[in-house]
């Protein structure tokens, strides 16, 4: 599966009503911001109560807010008329940029 089959399927199950469909992008991003609070909640805990030994059950969990914030993703892409593919594709070419500049670990783009 690629990122654009994936935000295709994914909109499926985005339904907005009321204040949601009135701003939807906005309720993306909040959605974005909570489910990535998760994701970091479940690494939290995986250091400070396992160790950051990482159980198959816990990988699961965080496999699981991965794909949550993946979704919001997904949907804010769509919502700014950005193919997932192309968002995807244009990170790496940053990335690879950056990379050839000797400026990976540091601010190599435009703040």
């Amino acid at each position: 599966m690629n990122f654009d089959e994936y935000q295709k399927l994914a909109s499926r199950t985005a339904t907005f009503s009321g204040k949601q469909a009135e701003i939807p992008l906005v309720y993306v991003a909040l959605g974005l911001a909570g489910e990535s609070g998760e994701l970091i909640e479940k690494i939290k805990k995986v250091m400070r109560n396992d160790n950051g030994e990482i159980s198959e059950e816990k990988r699961e969990e965080i496999k699981r807010e991965i794909g949550d914030v993946l979704w919001y993703l997904s949907q804010i892409s769509r919502l700014c008329d950005i193919p997932f593919d192309d968002a995807a594709v244009t990170n790496i070419e940053k990335l690879a940029d950056r990379a050839k500049r000797g400026v990976i670990k540091s601010e190599g783009d435009t703040r």
